[in-house]
């Protein structure tokens, strides 16, 4: 699914590292970094989710919230969580809904072989629940 700027993000409704739902409809009047990532604990995943965690404070003072996205458990977030010190939410998309939803579950190759798996992407929703930013790394 390729999402449009200026479109309405895809509402959602996940568990996150503590077994809470979260949808995306409860930020509805906020900002919000949301980014996919494939695996805790792998070094490409913990530099990306580090630098967010190091930039925390200026995204909150910018009024953003962010939110991780992996097909990882909740129990795997909350190490992830706990190892990083990260100060945001990791969302446990383990049936790949959301990510079905944002275009990021894509079929991959490496050595040759093709599998099934996550797109890093970034996605920059504003107050109203527009797509206002898409990155893919």
């Amino acid at each position: 699914m390729k999402l449009k700027i200026g479109s309405k993000a895809p509402d959602f409704k996940v568990e996150n590292q503590n077994n809470e739902v979260v949808k995306l409809s409860d930020y509805k009047g906020k900002k919000v970094v949301l980014y996919f990532y494939p695996r805790d604990m792998t070094p490409g995943c913990t530099a990306e989710s580090c630098n967010l965690r190091d930039n925390y404070a200026k995204f909150k003072k910018a009024g953003y919230e962010i939110l991780g996205v992996s097909t990882d458990s909740a129990k795997s977030h909350k190490k992830f969580i706990d190892k990083q010190d990260l100060p945001f939410q990791l969302l446990a998309d383990t049936d790949k809904v959301v990510h079905t939803k944002y275009g990021t579950w894509i079929e991959k190759s490496m050595y040759g072989r093709k599998y099934m798996g996550t797109a890093r992407m970034t996605f920059v929703i504003d107050e109203q629940g527009k797509l206002m930013i898409s990155l893919k790394r």
